[in-house]
């Protein structure tokens, strides 16, 4: 049975005044007019952030202005990083370091949790994230320094924890190719969570790592529906094309994994079994999933993009985010931040799991092999005698 993005609830007169009066309080300022979009990006403002003093806002002033603003062109800065490896003790996920060779990302995910990271720049979470982008070019060497430091242990390094290490940009900085060259080399494992097809460009490379089990793939498909993932996320690589690089991929021998990655409730929470099934016939092998987080500053940019493109579903989608959520907009802690909890989350993990068991589709069951690594040799340094 089918599921319509504009299913109707509950809308007698005292549900729907006790679902306003919820909204109202958890969303209070956030206004009920729907805001034009610009062609090709996923925020519809540039709110400032949570450090700035100036609240930025656009307004109608009733020349139509609106749709008269000038075209966003991509601005990218060179970042020279101190440091690159990330690491974290969070349970809840599967790595303890990471590297973002991006900051900011191009893809315009609307919902993308890594958005408030550019309130450290002083600037705006909102469209400047998805616009105003730093390329940490100085990566590859500052990896090579700190797998040479004495005493380092090897575990999988994520990338695209935060942003895709696979954006347009890459294309021409080749970061993310820079440093799964080092990875190689050392013989240091990798897993890689992506939503762009140009993971393809380094399918020989990866081929390689994953004959020695050192690489694994995540690819996100949020929809199989091209218009609403046009919607959802306007620069990211189709769906059809998501699913054609996993099918690559697991041709190739790489082991990997579909990430069903966010799930909203309303809008996408009906393809799970379908986005779980085209991912088995692409030869997946693992599978796991991620409910809609509305952390810091991409609650309001979420709820501004919700009321611009589905303003007829905005209120019930907002109401069961709630719901999940222990009636706020968003939860942070360990376990539950990405679950949720009540009757739809319980529904949602219920049948992603019963479906995942029918597929025979594992969660983080490969574990990368970390017995091959050989720290790089530092310019300078004494040579082994064997």
């Amino acid at each position: 049975m089918k599921h319509s993005r504009e299913n109707k609830s509950d809308t007698s007169p005292a549900s729907d005044r006790h679902r306003r009066s919820e909204l109202e309080n958890s969303f209070p300022e956030i206004s009920e007019q729907a805001v034009p979009r610009q062609r090709g990006r996923g925020s519809t403002s540039n709110r400032g952030g949570r450090f700035e003093n100036l609240h930025r806002e656009r307004v109608d002033d009733g020349w139509d202005n609106l749709e008269q603003i000038e075209v966003l062109k991509t601005e990218i800065q060179i970042e020279n990083a101190k440091s690159i490896i990330t690491r974290n003790k969070s349970p809840d996920i599967s790595f303890d370091r990471s590297i973002n060779p991006y900051r900011g990302c191009e893809h315009g995910c609307v919902y993308c949790y890594a958005r408030p990271t550019h309130s450290y720049m002083g600037l705006s979470s909102g469209l400047d994230f998805e616009t105003r982008l730093f390329a940490k070019t100085n990566a590859p060497e500052l990896l090579w320094k700190e797998l040479a430091k004495p005493g380092y242990i090897p575990r999988p390094i994520a990338l695209g924890t935060n942003t895709d290490p696979y954006q347009p940009i890459e294309k021409e900085y080749e970061i993310t190719r820079k440093i799964l060259e080092i990875l190689e080399a050392t013989g240091h494992p990798v897993t890689i969570v992506t939503k762009s097809q140009m993971v393809l460009r380094d399918l020989p490379l990866l081929t390689r790592m994953a004959n020695r089990n050192l690489a694994k793939v995540a690819i996100s498909v949020t929809s199989l529906d091209h218009i609403f993932a046009r919607k959802l996320e306007p620069r990211a690589t189709t769906p059809k094309k998501r699913l054609d690089a996993l099918r690559q991929l697991s041709d190739a021998g790489i082991p990997t994994a579909v990430m069903v990655a966010p799930i909203i409730p309303s809008l996408n929470a009906h393809e799970i079994e379908s986005i779980l099934e085209s991912a088995k016939e692409a030869g997946v092998l693992e599978a796991g999933y991620v409910i809609l987080r509305l952390p810091l500053e991409v609650r309001d940019l979420f709820v501004e993009w919700l009321r611009a493109e589905f303003p007829n579903a905005a209120n019930r989608v907002l109401a069961q985010v709630l719901e999940m959520r222990d009636g706020k907009a968003y939860r942070s802690e360990w376990g539950e931040r990405m679950r949720g909890r009540g009757v739809f989350a319980d529904s949602i993990a219920d049948r992603f799991e019963l479906t995942r068991k029918k597929l025979k589709l594992g969660i983080r069951e490969l574990r990368l092999n970390t017995n091959d690594f050989k720290p790089p040799a530092v310019p300078g340094a004494q040579l082994d005698l064997f």
